[in-house]
């Protein structure tokens, strides 16, 4: 049965879907949906009224859009657990099918029914493994960190790869590992904590001599001092 618009124009809930919703206007109900992975809220006062779920008591409106997500985002909007079940302290922020990764406080575990990090007992989810702070080349964030020239504990420490010049890794907060890059024709100074010319970082003189370049890593020739 279509949709019957009350006296007063607005935007109304459908009675099983609660991402879809009709626009009135001079009693004439136009339908819509919310972007997917949101859903409509008739309590809100805004002009947009889609939000998260998780803020929404859908009730009786259990029904929902096909998702229209990818491999890291369920749905293109909302906020999801990451896609490693054994990863229980991060979770995936996605916008538009865009997934950004964030982090939970330490010692919190993300929870998808509340959208947000609680205590592992609340959230209940099983199979965590909790250092999982390490990249795929395997590097995790020392636990000594580092201390800079005034004997001040560095907030965002970096360090060298070990067998690429070009590359580096930053802790964020000590914590959470980055694997990050110089551009093309620098590598990385350790001394300076910079990026540098590589004649001036000992053992990645000849780093960029072939063209086009060729890792010297499988050569063994870096080391750096």
């Amino acid at each position: 049965a279509q949709f019957k618009c009350p006296p007063k124009d607005g935007q109304y809930e459908d009675s099983r879907q609660c991402d879809k919703y009709y626009e009135c206007e001079d009693g004439v109900p136009r339908e819509k949906l919310c972007p997917d992975g949101l859903v409509f809220d008739p309590l809100i006062r805004k002009i947009n009224k889609c939000d998260q779920p998780f803020n929404v008591d859908c009730g009786d409106r259990t029904e929902l859009q096909p998702p229209q997500g990818n491999a890291n985002c369920p749905r293109k909007n909302g906020f999801f657990a990451h896609p490693d079940p054994s990863v229980c302290n991060k979770f995936y922020n996605c916008i538009g099918g865009d997934y950004t990764e964030l982090p939970c406080t330490a010692g919190l575990h993300f929870d998808e029914f509340s959208g947000t990090c609680v205590w592992p007992a609340t959230a209940g989810r099983t199979g965590c493994v909790e250092n999982n702070n390490k990249l795929k080349d395997g590097f995790e964030c020392p636990k000594e960190g580092q201390v800079d020239v005034n004997g001040q504990r560095t907030v965002h420490p970096k360090y060298a790869h070990p067998t690429d010049c070009q590359r580096f890794y930053v802790c964020l907060n000590g914590q959470e590992p980055r694997d990050l890059g110089c551009q093309v024709g620098e590598v990385y100074n350790e001394e300076s904590q910079r990026c540098d010319a590589p004649e001036n970082v000992p053992g990645c003189e000849d780093w960029y001599k072939d063209d086009p370049p060729v890792s010297l890593s499988k050569q063994g020739k870096k080391s750096r001092k």
